[in-house]
């Protein structure tokens, strides 16, 4: 006999490096919810208005922006981030939010989320510097981050006409194949936890 199992979807939050309104972080994002499979239901959180984490904070109530932020951390099934590259490294709001949900101690929202990231530059090197600051985090947020394939997305100024629909054939094919990846990442931690 043959158990048909429905599952909802997974619940995965997008925290995008960049506050501009009209940031190529925040149009990666948008392609990327088209792109992904019923499997996943995306939801862009944002971070623009978290105070910059300080641990007097805390006491003796935490802001209420760092309360919802964590809240919302918690209950998402996986995170997906999405950087530029400030001086080859993270942008502050992007750390900003790392540290606000890696607090206080003994509490990390983030520790077991499946995580992947994309970045992206209007240059060649596709933001790689960002990229691996980051992992470097996420290793001790103990965040099972997906390695491969890796998306460091170069020139992204000629990425999306301006619909923010992706320009070329082979752009939208390879996040395609990311996001199916990162969906497949996602049921594998399930598996093992």
């Amino acid at each position: 006999m043959n158990i048909i199992q429905n599952t909802a979807p997974i619940n995965v939050v997008i925290i995008t490096g960049s506050l501009r309104r009209d940031s190529l972080t925040l149009k990666m994002a948008k392609a990327l919810i088209d792109l992904a499979p019923p499997s996943l239901k995306m939801e862009i959180v944002n971070i623009g208005n978290l105070q910059m984490y300080n641990e007097d904070l805390e006491i003796p109530f935490p802001p209420e922006e760092w309360v919802i932020f964590r809240e919302r951390i918690k209950k998402a099934g996986a995170v997906l981030f999405i950087t530029p590259e400030y001086n080859r490294s993270l942008p502050a709001v992007l750390k900003n939010a790392v540290d606000v949900g890696s607090a206080p101690h003994g509490q990390n929202v983030y520790k077991n989320k499946p995580a992947a990231i994309v970045s992206l530059s209007p240059g060649a090197m596709g933001a790689f510097g960002a990229n691996h600051h980051l992992r470097q985090s996420l290793v001790f947020l103990d965040m099972p981050t997906m390695q491969q394939p890796e998306a460091y997305i170069g020139y992204s100024g000629q990425l999306f006409d301006d619909n923010g629909a992706f320009i070329q054939k082979s752009t939208k094919a390879y996040l395609l194949k990311f996001i199916l990846a990162f969906d497949r990442w996602i049921e594998i931690q399930k598996v093992k936890s």
